[in-house]
């Protein structure tokens, strides 16, 4: 894997790389952003020459928001369709998976991340164009596309993970992490015998640091899977402070301690689910010790969202895992899934191939209680395999056509929930929530005799396509 500049080049060959300069870091960064997300092929923007920094010191967001900029940074085959990538990950997935094991991370002496090294005094985490990226945020928060670099006192495995980070002062921020996570397992673990928690931080990296840092892999494991996606290891620097790994080509590195006995207020931040759904209130501390940077650095930005510059990548990466989960488990028939883009994984449609008497009812349950879906699960539709579930009208037509509400809709009561969903009654000491099971397939006692759909055939599609393609932009 090479680095982001590299991968910034390769970007810009394509067309898809915009430099933005004058934006100022409150809120105007962070507009633009929201704006330029829906857009279909939105580029990747890069906020140069903002207000208050020298030229030089810049942002990046939108980096992986459409199909082709995702399949570059995971060196799969250029594609611009959802189906093409969403089936090019899956088949990767268990290729990955086995071949992790042959990429631990090679430690090297140096690297591009040690060109500028701030300690003591002149250590300023102001230092960066560090955005406020909606007008209700408590503050600036400079950890949105991070890697919280943390690691297991009791096993030694080392954890990348994505959690969100605030500005409080020049040597500062705060570490917001929802139960659950591995790297709340890690500062737990320190806090619980007095100790303080190391903790190093890469706020500015090739867009796939950032990607395994969001997904759930096994513990200590992510490093691996970036060198079994690149086809080479990871080159990491022994972090003189803390001791632990950081990537030797990040373009910004943070690193200090986590104490136990030390909380600072933090939020609101606005979230993913499209609100302001957490309670502000304390969270654990980074006290920064260290600044690493490269010459003309550049932050990585990831602001959540009503869709949210992750938007695309959770989806893509949340259907791909739980198709992989699908294959483990040996339910057959499962024929495609998406997490929708609006409701990431509290909408997931499942196309199934009904083949037995409550089928379509155990592959409901089973989303529901998947990795991807136990978390914030909310409605489960599971489809026909005449359905595309990427298609959201095609999915609503089944569900109006095929489902009928009195007998087609199961609730599951007292669920894992989270406090980040918003329909959560806030504060609260435990989080439950509910889950909806839609069968919205042809009724299987008589699905053959359902009334037949309206709709041309493959064949005629792929004819029409290449005939009259050019005139439709088909």
């Amino acid at each position: 894997m090479k680095d982001l500049r590299d991968w910034l080049e390769k970007v810009d060959r394509r067309g898809e790389l915009r430099t933005v300069e004058g934006a100022d870091w409150h809120l105007e960064i962070g507009c633009v952003t929201e704006l330029n997300i829906p857009r279909k092929n939105g580029p990747a923007l890069l906020f140069d020459k903002i207000p208050g920094y020298p030229a030089g010191f810049r942002v990046l967001t939108c980096s992986t928001t459409t199909p082709g900029r995702l399949a570059l940074s995971m060196d799969l085959p250029p594609t611009d369709s959802d189906l093409e990538l969403l089936q090019a990950l899956q088949e990767k997935l268990p290729v990955w998976d086995a071949g992790r094991e042959k990429f631990p991370p090679e430690v090297v002496a140096a690297g591009p991340i040690l060109e500028n090294v701030l300690s003591g005094e002149e250590v300023d985490l102001f230092k960066f164009p560090v955005p406020q990226w909606h007008a209700g945020d408590g503050g600036r928060y400079i950890g949105t596309g991070d890697a919280v670099i943390t690691q297991d006192p009791d096993t030694g495995e080392v954890n990348l993970g994505a959690y969100r980070m605030e500005v409080h002062d020049q040597k500062t921020c705060g570490l917001k992490i929802i139960p659950a996570q591995h790297g709340r397992f890690h500062y737990e673990k320190y806090h619980a015998r007095g100790k303080r928690c190391p903790i190093a931080v890469s706020l500015g990296h090739h867009p796939l640091v950032f990607r395994m840092a969001c997904r759930e892999l096994p513990p200590g494991s992510e490093y691996q899977y970036l060198g079994a996606i690149s086809g080479q290891a990871v080159q990491v620097i022994k972090e003189e402070i803390t001791g632990l790994p950081i990537p030797a080509a990040s373009e910004i590195v943070i690193a200090g301690w986590c104490p136990p006995d030390k909380t600072r207020a933090e939020g609101p931040f606005g979230e993913f689910t499209g609100y302001y759904a957490a309670s502000p209130g304390p969270a654990p501390i980074v006290e920064v010790e260290r600044i690493y940077y490269r010459n003309d650095p550049i932050l990585l930005g990831s602001p959540p969202g009503r869709i949210g510059d992750s938007g695309y990548y959770q989806v893509l990466t949340g259907s791909a895992m739980l198709y992989s989960e699908f294959m483990k488990s040996h339910i057959p028939g499962i024929k495609g899934v998406w997490l929708h883009e609006v409701g990431k994984q509290m909408f997931i449609a499942v196309s199934l191939k009904q083949m037995y008497p409550g089928h379509v009812k155990e592959a409901a349950l089973f989303v529901s209680q998947s990795r991807v879906g136990a978390n914030l699960g909310r409605y489960v539709v599971i489809v026909d395999e005449d359905i595309d579930p990427t298609n959201v009208q095609d999915v609503i037509w089944a569900l109006c056509t095929r489902s009928d509400p009195e007998k087609d809709i199961d609730i599951i009561r007292r669920a894992r929930g989270n406090p980040l969903d918003p329909i959560a009654r806030k504060p609260a000491k435990e989080y439950f929530n509910s889950r909806a099971l839609i069968d919205a397939c042809r009724p299987y006692e008589w699905r053959d005799e359902f009334p037949r759909a309206i709709q041309p055939s493959p064949d005629l599609i792929n004819k029409v396509k290449q005939k009259w393609g050019y005139v439709l932009d088909f």
